[in-house]
């Protein structure tokens, strides 16, 4: 069953002088109950805003166009009351940042039950009860729904979050870097819990990440994107075996090898040359032109459409990549450890 369609979602962001920012460009992706889309690319590429777009939070003066679907509804251009409605009812976010997620003037048991009070009509004694089970069930024991969030280390608010986020039974969960500011055992740890409460709950899952690790061992499906567009799409084993966008291939490249070197020499990481362009800048073609070394002149004047891959069998259905030069690239390079 699919609960989110998105269909070439638009965003424009408000500039000095009544400009408009083109931030995200032509997006479009399915989400089904029970599976995990993951979103990967550079800070600045358009991932954060991707997820507040889908709660409707997007900069104030922004204009959204395209179509965002849950459950067959159209919710894109409804009102602030509907989405008041949806925000942690149907759709709840976990924030990369749990310290600002949290409000330090209220016991963290309050915090989980008000979407309780709020969008189930619970009164203050069954909304605390049903908090003090959440919290059980992520880790918090029950004698501390009274302490503070500053009372906490970093993992136990996350875990708080996350609680608060479940609380209504949402449809879709959106994880933004949910990780990012945690020690290596914690991250594994929590993203453990993410995922089987996702699958305990037949949600949805959008997980955003730098980490291409993470997106392999949670994701069914990844967008790539980069500089507000999704360059190279599909199933992320698809993705990974291919990596048919020059982009997609940097971004592997990049990563931290584990890789034998004679002593007193450290193995370089490999970067991609440039910077992301800022969007009062975007190339009038492939956003990645400037940075691309397969580029032609009309990779700098023509945007790119979509380039069905599958031609590559089952294992690439429905992956694609925004490329007029995918018949220039060097077969894949194995992905290391």
């Amino acid at each position: 069953m699919v609960i989110l369609d998105v269909a070439r979602l638009n965003l424009l962001l408000p500039a000095p002088g009544g400009r408009r920012l083109h931030a995200l460009r032509e997006i479009s992706f399915k989400l089904q109950r029970g599976s995990c889309l993951g979103v990967v690319g550079e800070s600045g590429c358009g991932k954060s805003l991707l997820a507040l777009s889908l709660l409707g939070l997007q900069p104030a003066g922004s204009q959204v166009s395209g179509s965002i679907r849950l459950h067959t509804r159209e919710v894109l251009g409804q009102s602030e009351a509907a989405w008041q409605k949806l925000r942690g009812n149907r759709i709840a976010m976990v924030f990369q940042d749990p310290g600002s997620a949290l409000n330090p003037v209220h016991p963290i048991g309050r915090q989980v039950a008000e979407p309780l009070r709020l969008h189930q009509g619970l009164g203050r004694a069954a909304a605390w009860a049903q908090a003090a089970d959440l919290l059980a069930q992520v880790g918090i024991p029950r004698n501390r729904l009274a302490d503070y969030p500053h009372q906490f280390s970093g993992g136990q608010r996350q875990r708080i979050t996350i609680a608060m986020a479940l609380a209504c039974g949402p449809d879709l969960l959106i994880a933004d870097e949910p990780t990012t500011a945690l020690d290596v055992t914690v991250q594994q740890q929590i993203l453990d819990l993410i995922s089987d409460l996702v699958a305990e709950r037949s949600m949805a899952l959008i997980l955003i990440s730098h980490d291409l690790g993470v997106i392999s061992q949670n994701a069914d499906r990844m967008l790539v994107m980069y500089g507000g567009s999704v360059v190279e799409s599909g199933p992320t084993e698809a993705v990974f075996a291919t990596m048919a966008h020059p982009y997609t291939r940097g971004l592997f490249a990049a990563r931290p090898q584990l890789v034998p070197h004679r002593r007193g020499e450290r193995p370089r990481l490999a970067t991609i040359a440039g910077t992301v362009p800022e969007l009062a800048h975007l190339p009038a073609g492939c956003p990645f032109a400037g940075r691309c070394g397969f580029t032609m002149d009309a990779c700098h004047t023509t945007p790119p459409p979509p380039v069905p891959l599958g031609a590559l069998g089952a294992l690439g259905a429905g992956h694609m990549a925004r490329c007029i030069r995918l018949d220039a690239m060097p077969a894949a390079p194995e992905v290391g450890a």
